[in-house]
């Protein structure tokens, strides 16, 4: 240990000037990252509202209470409208990262194959990449209006595939309403992530595969599929954290940042939003979120440790 110890000092001492270049972007890293996070984890334990937020950080100190308003009391309608928001954020995490991935992986294999005007048509594809969220999300809620939106135009008036017009915007058909543009918006990144690792693949894997006969699905399986791991790894961690952290296109989606999703539609930053600075409950909003960052801390961890263990094992 003491060896060690003393080779790292030699490390630092040998390197010191350049320590000393990447000392203030350190500091400022460090301040940028760490007092937003010191300062929510202090305001959970505050009795922050309307009445008390011109004390800010002088408010009344209630220790645990906002956290035992979330996670233990029943009649807290801040728990009951949590509970909602963490099974759609579930859902939605999960649904839009699978579907994000396969739309991806898709489109990638379809566009590394060489034809006329491959870069044209990849440029094209990355359009919903470059729109921003909040304009996506105004321009499906349009799309979803139940009278004149173009889903329903499209699904009863031109393809009579429904007999009748659905309420996408309300009721259980609000979680499909955000996906959908979710998938729509994130899977060019997927495709470019994905059509960069395939690049890397050696052809001579897939000609030694022909010559022993191997199909395309058997080719994807034993060569494609386990070659692109460390982008599946990646895009799995970002979409997991991206999409749990989703807000803006269900908030622009629903009155234009002032709506409210629905049972069905609401997610934890949309919640988180509601109760900090609609309903003005600054601390439940602030407990939510330092419950939030324990949960994803964790989540992250276990994934690396997944995958760590996983390719000790190859």
């Amino acid at each position: 240990m003491k060896n060690n110890n003393s080779n790292l000092w030699a490390r630092i001492k040998r390197n010191r000037f350049a320590y000393y270049f990447i000392m203030p972007t350190l500091l400022a890293m460090l301040f940028l990252h760490l007092s937003p996070i010191v300062q929510g984890i202090y305001m959970s334990f505050l009795k922050l509202n309307q009445f008390t937020l011109q004390q800010y950080l002088l408010a009344p100190f209630v220790g645990f209470e906002n956290y035992y308003k979330v996670l233990i009391d029943v009649n807290s309608p801040i728990r009951i409208g949590l509970i909602e928001a963490v099974r759609n954020t579930f859902v939605y995490t999960v649904v839009v990262t699978v579907g994000t991935l396969a739309v991806g992986m898709v489109v990638a294999l379809m566009v590394n194959r060489k034809f006329f005007g491959r870069p044209i048509v990849r440029t094209l594809f990355l359009f919903p990449w470059i729109v921003p969220t909040y304009v996506t999300g105004l321009l499906w809620g349009i799309i979803w209006l139940r009278e004149g939106g173009l889903v329903n135009v499209m699904l009863v008036d031109w393809l009579k595939i429904l007999p009748f017009k659905i309420s996408w915007l309300s009721g259980p058909n609000t979680i499909w309403a955000i996906i959908i543009p979710s998938i729509w918006r994130f899977w060019p990144l997927s495709m470019l992530m994905l059509l960069a690792g395939l690049q890397t693949i050696p052809e001579e894997l897939y000609e030694a595969a022909d010559i022993d006969g191997a199909g395309p699905w058997r080719k994807f399986w034993m060569i494609t599929w386990p070659m692109l791991r460390p982008v599946w790894f990646i895009l799995i961690l970002f979409g997991l954290i991206y999409n749990t952290y989703s807000f803006n296109i269900v908030i622009m989606m629903f009155g234009f940042g002032a709506g409210y999703p629905g049972e069905w539609g609401d997610l934890m930053m949309t919640n988180i939003f509601r109760n900090s600075f609609q309903l003005w409950n600054f601390g439940t909003g602030a407990a939510t979120s330092v419950l939030l960052l324990i949960v994803m801390i964790t989540i992250v961890n276990v994934w690396f440790r997944y995958f760590k263990k996983s390719e000790e094992l190859r």
